[in-house]
């Protein structure tokens, strides 16, 4: 498999468009604010616009009154929550708030709505920031950033160039606004994928913003798309128990939607303990449309399991790296492999992870770098029992600079229950299609046709990315798009399965994607696919670099008797010239009356 010339991402969150105007023009508005206070302030507010503008869009739908809303009444709640849309009362609603932007009492007006929304829709309760009235808050600067927000629109692709694209003000002037329709009109264009990418950046940007703190809500998007893209989940139940602002699950949502899948194809199960990330997360999710059970409120996933009965098909997650304080009970029934020491948790999590997963589950996950070699406090023990197990599938090492939290490298580890390669038997883990199950095929074939993959039994994976990403500033890496792809792809290739980029949108051998996946290979310095025994002999370590290799290097076709002698003249001339250089700089200091 030949390497990719490294390109920049299209999607790569260093692109200056319009989020990035919005974040400079709002973060001005900041002034001595802290990052940690200001985030809250701001995605509350776009999540009000959020809320405000899906509910005009359906209310002026339910005002013409045509077709199945004929009669309807727009300000009956009942017509709203029917087609999963939140109610938002006449004081809670956008054009009240900025047409009050500029009054001294905005403060109270936004934290009036905020409580209004709240009370009127049950799955926001306790949800919503509610102290915009506070006095260190600037109400002049609050206006404007009222302002700012409200300049956020979109541009209906069907009548414009064919293309979704978007237009704001970072002035805060309507009448600089990019419109494709006016009036009436214009309240039929949602700006729900555009307030979930502004969303989304700012998230982006507080993360870097907070350094170190911001790690605590954000995992990279470049490392969300890769943990997702690798396990692939077109349809399911996904669970991350440690889920921060919720990236995992809007990213998977993409990925469903991206391959020809629908929204609700998937069920997202998350827990967080930190009760104001949790906030976060249920506004991230809402402001796509995605449900989710967060259980019933923030607690610490090792003390308190909200999901116990829980077996999910897909373990996404990021937990804190190498955490020393972390509660421990010895005769937890999680821990399956062995106890994990009490100074740090990476083991707890994996096995917490494979407690919740299904019998064919998958898990990936992020870990600090010692988990793959550390022996200490018994961790090497526990990892040796999960490979002996056969549930290491691939582990892939990631270069540094990636995380806001660390400047560290770290690991994905991607673990599977079901290494044989057969066809899935929960119909939950096939995607909604035809012959979606060979057991389910209305076409009858029998389990022998359309196998899921390459039996990998007693092998794992290996791939080192140490190399890969591009600087995007001083401090911080991305993985590019061709980057992740060449990762999906050689993950696939082992598995025996299309990757999830080929242009195939479902697995080999479920009613469509029928063809040869591509073949893999071992590529020196970059993958390499290893046997338990293999393993064992480099005393159960995971980490990559020692199975890859060293890359090869191209061979230039010049017999070494040839080369050899040329070099050797070369450096002599480059001596020769070196000579010249310095007789040159002795003569000048000496003009110069320096010995």
């Amino acid at each position: 498999m030949p390497r990719r010339a490294p390109s920049k991402s299209a999607d790569s969150t260093a692109n200056l468009g319009f989020e990035a105007k919005l974040w400079l023009a709002a973060d001005k508005l900041r002034n001595n604010m802290d990052a940690a206070e200001y985030k809250h302030v701001v995605l509350g507010l776009i999540f009000l616009k959020y809320i405000s503008d899906s509910f005009e869009e359906h209310h002026a739908k339910l005002t013409a009154g045509k077709g199945d809303y004929a009669g309807a009444n727009p300000e009956d709640p009942d017509e709203y929550r029917a087609e999963n849309i939140f109610w938002v009362p006449k004081e809670a609603r956008w054009s009240h708030l900025q047409a009050n932007a500029k009054q001294p009492a905005i403060g109270k007006l936004v934290d009036d709505a905020m409580v209004a929304i709240e009370r009127d829709n049950p799955r926001l309760k306790g949800v919503l920031p509610k102290d915009y009235a506070r006095p260190a808050l600037d109400k002049h600067r609050l206006g404007e950033l009222i302002d700012l927000i409200g300049t956020i629109t979109l541009i209906d692709p069907a009548r414009s160039s064919g293309r979704e694209s978007a237009q704001a003000s970072p002035e805060g002037d309507q009448s600089r606004l990019t419109s494709a329709a006016t009036g009436a009109d214009k309240k039929s264009h949602r700006s729900v994928d555009l307030l979930g990418r502004v969303y989304e950046y700012f998230l982006t940007m507080f993360a870097s913003a907070e350094g170190k703190n911001g790690g605590q809500f954000y995992t990279p998007s470049c490392v969300v798309r890769l943990l997702v893209e690798m396990l692939a989940p077109y349809r399911g139940r996904i669970y991350d128990p440690c889920c921060g602002s919720g990236g995992m699950f809007v990213q998977s949502e993409k990925f469903v939607e991206a391959h020809g899948g629908r929204r609700g194809d998937i069920s997202v199960y998350g827990q967080e303990s930190n009760a104001t990330t949790r906030r976060l997360a249920i506004m991230n999710l809402a402001i796509r449309g995605i449900e989710a059970d967060f259980g019933p409120e923030h607690a610490d996933t090792f003390r308190r399991d909200l999901h116990p009965d829980l077996r999910a098909d897909f373990v996404l997650a990021n937990p804190p790296f190498n955490d020393s304080d972390w509660f421990r009970k010895d005769d937890d029934v999680r821990w399956q492999f062995g106890v994990p020491p009490k100074g740090n948790a990476n083991f707890a999590w994996v096995q917490h992870f494979i407690h919740h997963l299904a019998p064919q589950g998958m898990a990936g996950f992020v870990l600090a770098n010692g988990s793959m070699s550390s022996n200490q406090s018994g961790e090497g023990d526990i990892r040796r029992a999960l490979i002996e197990a056969d549930l290491v599938s691939c582990m892939v090492a990631l270069p540094g600079q990636l995380f806001y939290s660390t400047q560290i490298p770290v690991c994905l580890w991607f673990l599977r229950r079901d290494k044989s390669g057969r066809p899935p038997s929960s119909p939950a883990l096939l995607p909604k299609g035809e012959g979606r199950n060979t057991a389910f095929s209305p076409s009858g074939r029998g389990q022998g046709e359309g196998a899921a993959g390459i039996d990998r039994r007693k092998q794992t994976l290996f791939i080192d990315a140490r190399k890969m990403g591009t600087l995007i500033d001083r401090v911080h890496r991305e993985l590019t798009d061709s980057d992740i792809a060449r990762i999906v792809d050689t993950y696939h290739a082992w598995l025996g399965l299309p990757s999830p980029n080929s242009g195939q949108p479902l697995p080999l051998g479920e009613g469509r994607g029928e063809g040869v996946p591509p073949k893999y290979e071992d590529v020196p310095g970059f993958c390499k696919s290893a046997t338990t025994e293999e393993i064992a002999a480099h005393g159960w370590v995971l980490t990559p670099g020692r199975y890859v290799g060293a890359e090869e290097i191209a061979d230039d076709g010049e017999p070494f008797e040839e080369k050899m002698p040329r070099l050797v003249a070369e450096l002599h001339a480059q001596f020769a010239e070196s000579a010249k250089l310095e007789s040159a700089i002795r003569a000048n200091l000496k003009g110069l009356g320096f010995q």
